[in-house]
């Protein structure tokens, strides 16, 4: 286990974090037209591990160096609106919780051209030892960043979508 991070840094971090770059690639659409559901689930992921590498120090840095890393353990998306071919988009992301070993943050996947959030994913990650396979604490210097992001994300107005249980609504 290092003392020292990997890269990052130690915040404060702007509220929320913003990722750029994103844009639905030809393979991503379906027949519907739109970007397939399961490509959602790429973009985002695409988009924390940026959050993880250039903000936190985390991610593939912290797997090559340390031979650990984090896992999505539970997600929820939320589709609002569609995305098309070519059509731009970013990402906002806030950190909701975090302890030694887990961080739980929301996302939001934005259109670029009109401002207009298309899709949102809560999730719950896990530090998890490629060795043993199982939990295990983030270095200290890492769960001071989490820390640090929680507290820095704090005052942002929640978003709906945040907590929301999935089934069919009944009167």
């Amino acid at each position: 286990m290092t003392n020292t991070s990997l890269g990052g840094h130690d915040g404060p971090y702007p509220m929320p974090v913003e990722i750029c770059g994103g844009a639905v690639d030809t393979a991503w659409i379906d027949y519907n037209g739109h970007m397939n559901v399961g490509y959602y689930g790429v973009a985002f992921d695409m988009a924390l591990e940026t959050l993880m590498v250039d903000h936190l120090g985390l991610g593939e840095l912290q797997v090559n160096a340390l031979g650990q890393g984090p896992y999505i353990i539970q997600s929820h998306l939320h589709f609002l609106r569609e995305i098309t071919q070519d059509m731009p988009f970013h990402f906002h992301f806030r950190m909701l919780d975090a302890d030694p070993k887990r961080g739980h943050y929301f996302a939001q996947m934005i259109s670029t051209s009109d401002c207009h959030v298309c899709a949102t994913q809560e999730a719950l990650f896990m530090n998890v030892s490629h060795t043993t396979g199982r939990s295990v604490p983030y270095p200290d210097w890492a769960v001071a960043r989490l820390m640090q992001m929680v507290e820095d994300h704090k005052t942002l107005e929640p978003a709906p979508q945040i907590g929301q249980p999935i089934g069919i609504r009944r009167k």
